[in-house]
């Protein structure tokens, strides 16, 4: 054990591992990259955490900088979970810290887990409607700002978080609130670094306030800090916003309050086969506007995939080889919902399938929402790497987007299978690379650019489901608008005084050191 692994664990009540088996464990997340930190953190308290930014700040006034990241699940696709200096891992902060069942307010520590706040919430009928991993962090949740599977309908992480609580870069803490004109000049001229920081964001938004109002009406991508459009309002600001998407760059949260809605009881679900784009198109038309908590499409190979791995869905493939699946869920007037999709019948293509549920096909309907998972874990030949995901594409050039992306599956030899949810606009290609190839990170580098290309020419945003990461930063050409990229590096210094919060991630991306960070070997993680 080191010096400082030593004089950290004097410092905290948690540890600190610098262990070359600890270290291994956590230099790989869910995406392509391997990055070994010198030391693992695992702070068990607030504190902790204060006083772990506090020692690594002091050293970067003296020039000797140690980058800090901080990891929820370690479940990133873009390898914003991975760093070379100190990762600070949330996953001891997992409490339930109180609740509020008549106002329908949750405190938590930011480590608890989507799975384990919601079992919580559902003993008092309560939940945080959320589609995505269950097993990501709350803080994470926050930090990433996924799209979900649920966002087209409930709007996503950001509607239910009331406030939170960050660790500053020199160990002090922010608790957030919306603050008024007033109150934000008695704010400003506090000697702290939160006074500092009110005051440095507001001149970043009065020099900027065109273009701060222009991504307020246009913006659809999560690159670098464009919540700045939430934060500053009417003359008030909110910091708040800032740490959505912004992946553990400008502080880390270490408690955040969170608003509960009641559980939807009843559930109904329904699957439909369709030969091509444009008659599925039709069809998720119709559906979306009976409000669906889920309507996704699935290229009909994700399913028969599925299905040669061992699931039961022979109901689902019967009648096509190639086309798409339509699956929705509905929460609200589920019943009403599937009356009108059973009228839907007989005007719908011979070669359709449609399942609508009902006792007999409940099996049926259960295996279907497991394809995805059998489908991405399958690594004969491969692994099906995360690169172009959680996209953001308009409905409107869907069919377009296809039909770019065949011309890219034939030159480049490779399967691009298209899911997602078409409710939220976010969609993914999970293509299979062999980590062992030695051109791995060059195919996976021109296979990114050319989706982003593709994407964007689209009138979509690669980053329009989640942030850039590490990855994801190397291929935003053409992506951020005039003055955006300036604007959120004045953001990033605000916070970020000495850059050791994830640098590397987000806007300050080096292609030379990701290039030399790629994984040599497969993941054994299940992946979803």
């Amino acid at each position: 054990m080191g010096k400082i692994t030593r004089y950290l664990n004097q410092l905290i009540v948690g540890n600190v591992f610098d262990t070359p088996d600890i270290l291994e464990a956590y230099s790989t997340d869910r995406s392509v990259l391997k990055i070994k930190p010198k030391y693992v953190a695992l702070p068990e308290s607030t504190e902790d955490i204060r006083r772990l930014m506090r020692f690594c700040y002091q050293l970067a006034t003296k020039d000797m900088k140690v980058p800090i990241t901080v990891r929820g699940a370690g479940s990133d696709e873009m390898g914003a979970d991975l760093g070379s200096g100190l990762v600070i891992s949330m996953e001891k902060l997992n409490k339930l810290l109180e609740s509020d069942r008549r106002e329908r307010l949750v405190r938590v520590q930011a480590g608890i887990t989507l799975k384990e706040l919601n079992t919580a919430l559902s003993m008092h009928g309560l939940t945080v409607p959320i589609g995505g991993h269950q097993n990501e962090t709350i803080g994470g949740l926050i930090s990433n700002c996924p799209t979900d599977s649920y966002a087209g309908k409930y709007g996503g992480i950001m509607n239910y978080v009331e406030k939170i609580e960050v660790v500053l870069q020199n160990g002090d803490v922010l608790q957030t609130s919306r603050i008024s004109k007033s109150s934000l000049t008695r704010k400003m001229h506090e000697k702290t670094m939160e006074g500092g920081i009110y005051s440095k964001v507001a001149k970043v938004a009065e020099a900027n306030k065109d273009l701060i109002e222009n991504i307020r009406k246009n913006g659809v991508g999560s690159a670098g800090y464009p919540t700045i459009a939430q934060a500053v309002r009417n003359k008030s600001i909110d910091l708040m916003p800032l740490f959505f998407g912004a992946e553990g760059t400008l502080g880390i949260i270490s408690e955040v309050i969170l608003r509960a809605v009641p559980i939807k009881s009843q559930t109904k679900r329904v699957v439909a086969t369709f030969e091509d784009i444009t008659m599925a198109q039709k069809f998720l038309d119709l559906v979306n506007d009976w409000k669906p908590r889920e309507l996704n499409i699935y290229d009909l190979n994700i399913v028969t995939s599925a299905k040669e791995a061992g699931k039961r869905l022979s109901a689902v493939t019967s009648k096509l080889e190639n086309g798409f699946v339509v699956y929705a869920c509905f929460d609200d007037k589920a019943n009403s919902a599937l009356k009108k999709i059973e009228g839907l019948r007989s005007a719908l293509p011979k070669s359709t399938q449609l399942i609508v549920e009902s006792r007999k096909n409940e099996i049926t309907l259960n295996e279907f929402k497991n394809v995805l998972e059998s489908f991405l874990n399958q690594t004969k030949d491969g692994e099906r790497v995360p690169v172009l995901t959680n996209f953001y594409l308009p409905a409107r050039n869907l069919a377009n987007f296809i039909e770019d992306m065949k011309v890219v599956e034939q030159k480049m030899n490779l399967e691009l299978d298209l899911y997602g949810s078409y409710s939220s606009s976010t969609y993914s290609l999970r293509p299979k690379f062999n980590p062992e190839d030695e051109d791995f990170n060059k195919k996976i580098i021109t296979f990114l650019r050319t989706g982003a290309f593709i994407v964007n020419r689209q009138g979509g945003a690669l980053t329009g489901g989640a942030p850039e990461g590490r990855l994801k930063a190397a291929a935003l050409d053409g992506e951020l608008g005039k003055g955006e990229e300036q604007m959120y590096l004045e953001i990033k210094g605000i916070f970020d005084r000495y850059d050791i919060l994830n640098p590397g991630v987000k806007l300050d991306v080096d292609l030379r050191y990701i290039l030399r960070h790629f994984r040599t070997t497969s993941s054994a993680k299940i992946v979803i």
